[in-house]
């Protein structure tokens, strides 16, 4: 029994791991033009994660204001103060951090798809910003948990460095736990 030389077992296993298609042949042997290259330039910027930018929504802030729970026995079921904040990533994405303060403090963790609303007519704008997203939810104390949270909302600018927010929180503990949350914060 004769084996294979160890060239054509290197030539066969690269043809397996990297198979020759045609795309790939004529994109290594055609030039690119730098118009193309200058497209594609800009489409990898649009995707670079900035935490801290502006999003379709407007600015990035931290803020405080107040939670209104229905049902549940963590904080986010309650009524109690909440600590939030938005953080933009993308154009089009925002984690929304928050932590509602009770006896044990929930803490919530949301990334958001963020859309802006078009102005009714020319120059009449209107001046809200709806999201919508879900991440995790934390409830601290004795019985604490990890579980998914959804989040939607509005943000509504007031001033250049004040921007009113409200926002509905569904979170899926040993109940299912809504709060709603009201507040505003400084745009940074």
């Amino acid at each position: 029994m004769k084996l294979i030389s160890q060239p054509l077992f290197v030539a066969l296993l690269s043809l397996t791991i990297a198979p020759f298609t045609v795309a790939t042949a004529s994109a290594q042997t055609e030039p690119v033009s730098p118009a193309v290259e200058a497209d594609t330039a800009e489409m990898l910027m649009a995707q670079t994660v900035a935490p801290g930018r502006s999003t379709l929504s407007g600015p990035s802030y931290i803020g405080v204001g107040g939670n209104i729970g229905f049902g549940g026995s963590t904080a986010l079921g309650e009524g109690n103060f909440t600590v939030f904040s938005k953080v933009g990533l993308t154009p089009n994405l925002s984690a929304r951090p928050a932590v509602v303060i009770g006896s044990d403090p929930t803490i919530l963790v949301p990334i958001t798809a963020d859309f802006a609303i078009a102005p009714i007519s020319e120059g009449v704008g209107l001046p809200i910003a709806p999201y919508i997203g879900g991440g995790v939810a934390i409830s601290t104390g004795s019985d604490s948990l990890v579980r998914p949270v959804i989040t939607g909302g509005v943000d509504v600018p007031l001033a250049a460095r004040i921007t009113a927010t409200a926002n509905a929180n569904v979170a899926f503990f040993r109940d299912t736990e809504v709060g709603v949350i009201v507040g505003v914060g400084y745009n940074f």
